[in-house]
């Protein structure tokens, strides 16, 4: 079950312009938060017209790092012209951030790109995932921490189901119920650096390649399409515009 987000969140998420939408990812989101986890907002923001076309622009990205109540709060945000061409871009990691069930601010922009998001999803989006997958996997060899062995099954469950349905779910606990899965989100959810036990090295290597394996040929047979639909591009685009536009006083 996906971690509960602290009350505060939301306020301290504040952004120096207008918000399309704020949501967590994370730990939080992946579904094994410790009490010492990081908080990972994700969002996007909308720069006025003046920031855009003048000789002063705004910033693409905000990022913020503070601490809240011992947390550790890690926000970043893009414009949301920057966002929709991630969004082309076969990101899966924007989508999760998009479509995160763990909404702390939202709007009729946020909806509008959350309607048009089926239509930009496509059987590529499976490199991201294999890409992230074989970084977590090095890491977890240079270092041998839970946190890496989980992200490395976590993304690798989340492509595989992509695949398959077109629907993005990130919260490992709801897309394995393997009982070593069980017991390693439990172990992470005590601390946020805890040691990899031995005993589950092997059968987590074996796991991780024959996920891998999996989402190889699911991502060959998938019926999703190889490229987004001109249409939704084209919606995007439009709504990037009208967005832009209401900015102007």
């Amino acid at each position: 079950m996906t971690a509960t987000v602290p009350p505060w969140a939301a306020d301290a998420a504040q952004l120096p312009y207008p918000a399309v939408f704020v949501t967590v990812s994370g730990a939080h989101l992946y579904g094994f938060a410790s009490q010492d986890s990081d908080l990972d907002l994700r969002a996007s923001h909308i720069l006025p017209a003046a920031e855009v076309v003048g000789l002063r622009t705004g910033p693409g990205t905000v990022q913020k790092d503070t601490w809240h109540n011992g947390v550790e709060l890690d926000v970043v945000s893009h414009d949301l012209l920057k966002f929709a061409r991630l969004l082309t871009s076969r990101n899966g990691y924007v989508l999760e951030q998009l479509l995160s069930p763990l909404v702390l601010h939202t709007s009729d922009v946020h909806r509008a790109l959350k309607d048009l998001a089926p239509g930009l999803i496509t059987r590529y989006h499976a490199h991201h995932y294999l890409g992230f997958a074989a970084t977590q996997l090095r890491l977890f060899g240079r270092t041998s921490e839970l946190k890496p062995a989980l992200y490395t099954l976590r993304v690798l469950h989340t492509g595989i189901h992509l695949m398959r349905t077109g629907m993005v779910i990130a919260d490992l606990g709801e897309l394995s119920d393997a009982a070593y899965v069980q017991e390693m989100i439990a172990l992470k959810r005590e601390a946020e650096h805890g040691a990899f036990p031995d005993a589950w090295r092997a059968p987590f290597l074996d796991n991780a390649e024959q996920l891998r394996e999996t989402l190889e040929k699911e991502r060959d047979r998938s019926a999703l399409p190889g490229e987004a639909d001109r249409a939704a591009v084209e919606a995007l685009h439009d709504l990037v515009v009208r967005a832009r536009l209401a900015t102007v006083s």
